[in-house]
C-alpha cells in the first residue's frame, strides 16, 4: 500500500489539505448503492463479496473521497456470538435479548469461523481496489455492542433494559464485556491480516451512561482493543460519540485519533484531547440538507482550525450520513476540500 494522504496525516505528517471520508458512505446516499440494492437485501449484500466489495469501493468513484470503508456491519459480532439476528423494517431485532437471561455468557456459543464471509470480502477488496485507497476497517465497541446483544433492538435509543441490567448485575455484565472485547481483538487482527490499513471504533452510545461508569467498565476494553490494533502497526481512530468532557481522558495510549461527534465543538475537543491525539469530525450531517452557499460558508470555518492545529484533522461528520442527504451535497462537500486553498 502506498502512503496515501489518509496514512500520511495519520502518521502524523504534514499535507497540503486535509483527507475527507464519511462514515456511511457506502450506503443510500449513493444512486449507484440504491441500483444494487433493488436486487438484494441487505443481509444479501454483506454476504455475498464481490457485491460488499463493490458497494465498498462506490464511495471512491462516486464521491472522490480518500479512503474506502468496509461495507459490513457491528452487529456481526453478536452473531458470530451465537445470536439470532433478524433485519426488519424497523431496523436489526435479535429475538432473544440477552437481558432475558441473569448469566448471559452461558447462553453464547461464539463462533469466529462465522466472520470468515468478512473476510472474503476484504480480500476482494484488496483485489480491486488501486494502490491509491486506503481500506478502514472497524467494530463495535463494547458498550455498544452490549448494548444491542441485551436490548435486543435499536427502536429505543436509550437502551432502558441494557442500562438497567448494567447497574443490577455488573459481575456478569463485566464477563460480557469481556466476552465481546475478546472477539472483537480477534476479528480486528483479522481484518488486518487481510488488509485493512486503518481500523476504527465505534462507540455509538458512549454518552449512554455516565462517564465514570463508562471508564470503569468500558475504557480498559478499548485499550485492549486498540493495543490489539496498533500492535500490528495499523492506525486507531476511535469514535466515542457523547463522550463530552469525557474527551479530557483521550490520550495517545487510547488511539492515534478521535473523531469528534457534532454536538462538540472542534476548538472545544481540542482543549479537552490530549495534543498528540489527533481530530476527525465533527460536521453536523444534517448540514447537508442546506444549499450549497450554506454548506460553503460552514466548511470556511475550518479552514482556521487546519491551518492553526498543525493540520491534525481529518474532515468527516460528527455521525454518519442519513440516508436521504442529496448526493449532489455530498459531492460538494468532498470536492470543496479538494479545490479549496487550505493555507
Amino acid at each position: 500500500m502506498q502512503k496515501t494522504l489518509l496514512l500520511k496525516k495519520l502518521n502524523k505528517e504534514a499535507t497540503a489539505r486535509p483527507p475527507v471520508w464519511f462514515m456511511r458512505q457506502a450506503g443510500r446516499v449513493l444512486p449507484s448503492y440504491n441500483k444494487i440494492k433493488e436486487n438484494y437485501s441487505f443481509r444479501e449484500m454483506m454476504a455475498n463479496p464481490e457485491i460488499a466489495a463493490d458497494v465498498t469501493l462506490l464511495p471512491i468513484k462516486d464521491l472522490g473521497v480518500d479512503a474506502a470503508i468496509l461495507f459490513s456491519d457491528i452487529l456481526v459480532v453478536p452473531v458470530a456470538m451465537g445470536m439470532e439476528l433478524e433485519w426488519t423494517a424497523n431496523g436489526p431485532l435479535f429475538p432473544t435479548p440477552l437481558s432475558n437471561y441473569l448469566s448471559p455468557v452461558d447462553h453464547l456459543n461464539t463462533s469466529p469461523q462465522k466472520l470468515e464471509h468478512i473476510y472474503q470480502v476484504i480480500d476482494e477488496i484488496i483485489e480491486k481496489r488501486d494502490n491509491s485507497t486506503p481500506l478502514i476497517g472497524f467494530c463495535g465497541s463494547p458498550l455498544t455492542t452490549m448494548c444491542y446483544m441485551l436490548q435486543g433492538e435499536s427502536r429505543k435509543h436509550d437502551f432502558p433494559e441494557a442500562v438497567k441490567f448494567l447497574y443490577q448485575n455488573e459481575r456478569e455484565s463485566q464477563k460480557l464485556i469481556d466476552a465481546i472485547t475478546e472477539l472483537s481483538v480477534y476479528y480486528a487482527q483479522k481484518q488486518i491480516e487481510h488488509g485493512v490499513d486503518v481500523f476504527q471504533l465505534f462507540e455509538t452510545h458512549a454518552g449512554l451512561i455516565p462517564f465514570e461508569l463508562y471508564q470503569e467498565f468500558f475504557i480498559p476494553a478499548v485499550e485492549k482493543i486498540s493495543n490489539a490494533v496498533r500492535s500490528k502497526g495499523t492506525p486507531f481512530i476511535y469514535f466515542p460519540k457523547g463522550l463530552g468532557t469525557g474527551l479530557k481522558y483521550v490520550t495517545p495510549d487510547l488511539c492515534d485519533y478521535v473523531s469528534i461527534d457534532w454536538q462538540m465543538p472542534l476548538t472545544d475537543a481540542r482543549q479537552l484531547v490530549h495534543s498528540e491525539v489527533g481530530l476527525q469530525g465533527n460536521i453536523d450531517p444534517r448540514l447537508l440538507y442546506s444549499s450549497k452557499e450554506r454548506i460553503s460558508k460552514e466548511l470556511e470555518k475550518y479552514k482556521s482550525y487546519f491551518a492553526n492545529n498543525n493540520n491534525r484533522w481529518i474532515m468527516n461528520l460528527g455521525h454518519g450520513f442519513l440516508p436521504d442527504i442529496p448526493f449532489e451535497n455530498a459531492k460538494f462537500v468532498v470536492d470543496w476540500v479538494k479545490n479549496s486553498k487550505w493555507y
